[in-house]
């Protein structure tokens, strides 16, 4: 996994933006925020939230410590008959293995299904 650093600075560079408007949205100097790239200063908790809120990703990805970016807006996000992302997702791994690996099929019959449809071959 990558450390804080690489990815706040590859987050940043993927939108094309420069580290004084990051530096901006922190309240801080681009020089602190240089060195926060540079892996030389740390980022206080309060702008490890803030940049996760500005790139709508999760803390956890901020912190290398998950490759999924999704943020907490998107687990809260309702997606059917009541189940948030969240309580589907938390749902789904207090299944068996075996359960969660017809959870998995499942989701591979749909998603085959959604792009023979978008083909127009069925």
């Amino acid at each position: 996994m990558k450390a804080i650093n690489q990815i706040i600075r590859d987050l940043r560079e993927d939108k094309d933006l420069r580290q004084s408007d990051i530096a901006a949205v922190l309240g801080t100097t681009q020089q602190h925020y240089s060195r926060c790239e540079k892996g030389e200063s740390q980022l206080s908790t309060r702008s490890v939230i803030a940049l996760a809120d500005f790139y709508h990703v999760s803390t956890d990805y901020l912190l290398g410590r998950t490759e999924c970016k999704q943020g907490v807006d998107v687990l809260n996000q309702q997606i059917a008959d009541g189940y948030t992302t969240g309580r589907l997702l938390t749902e789904a791994l207090s299944l068996s293995i075996v359960g969660r690996c017809a959870v998995v099929e499942y989701l591979k019959l749909q998603l085959l299904k959604e792009e023979v449809e978008q083909k127009g071959l069925l």
